[in-house]
């Protein structure tokens, strides 16, 4: 078994498939994915072997399988930021790290990567990031994805209208390792 842990939360299970949490309890509670639930509580708990097998039946790319790590995709088209950021962030947490510097890359790599957490330069040049999130909240393989825009040159107020953008958080320019971490914990606690 790739998979360093015998059995697994529905939380861990979630970001192993990309998929929300409500999701896994639902295949749970249907009886299509293998487990058991903690006495006296509400719990549910995976066997690893159980869920390896769910996924191969259900065509699921088991590659999640070799990390349950948090995915997170930072795009800017500031190579300094992007190269910056991947190395601390690969060093100093356990993410996995993939990085673009254009939204149609971004795009590519969230087809591929399934990232639970995108980082994103809301002022990239080469195409609308607006047309980069609404194709992202439409896709049903990255409903578990969520996007923390970056910028340096936004008002309050106009950062306050990111929400309804289709954004989960902000994170404003410049800023310290420490505040990327700490916006990613946030909206990974935001998603379960």
């Amino acid at each position: 078994m790739p998979f360093d842990k015998e059995v697994l939360t529905t939380g861990e299970v979630a970001k192993i498939c990309n998929v929300a949490p409500r999701t896994v309890s639902k295949w749970f509670d249907s009886g299509a994915l293998k487990g058991y639930r903690i006495p006296g509580s509400r719990d549910r708990r995976i066997p690893a072997a159980e869920l390896a097998k769910f996924m191969r039946a259900h065509g699921i790319p088991i590659e999640g399988m070799n990390s349950g790590r948090t995915r997170v995709l930072i795009v800017d088209a500031e190579k300094d930021i992007v190269g910056t950021l991947d190395r601390i962030l690969t060093e100093q947490t356990s993410y996995e790290v993939r990085t673009a510097v254009s939204a149609f890359q971004a795009g590519m790599e969230c087809e591929k990567f399934k990232p639970h957490v995108v980082l994103m330069d809301i002022h990239l040049s080469d195409a609308d990031t607006r047309a980069f999130v609404e194709n992202v909240r439409r896709s049903e393989h990255l409903s578990f994805t969520r996007i923390v825009a970056m910028s340096g040159k936004l008002t309050d107020g106009q950062a306050q209208s990111l929400r309804s953008q289709g954004y989960d958080y902000f994170l404003k320019k410049p800023f310290q390792v420490r505040q990327v971490v700490e916006s990613i914990e946030e909206v990974m606690r935001l998603a379960a």
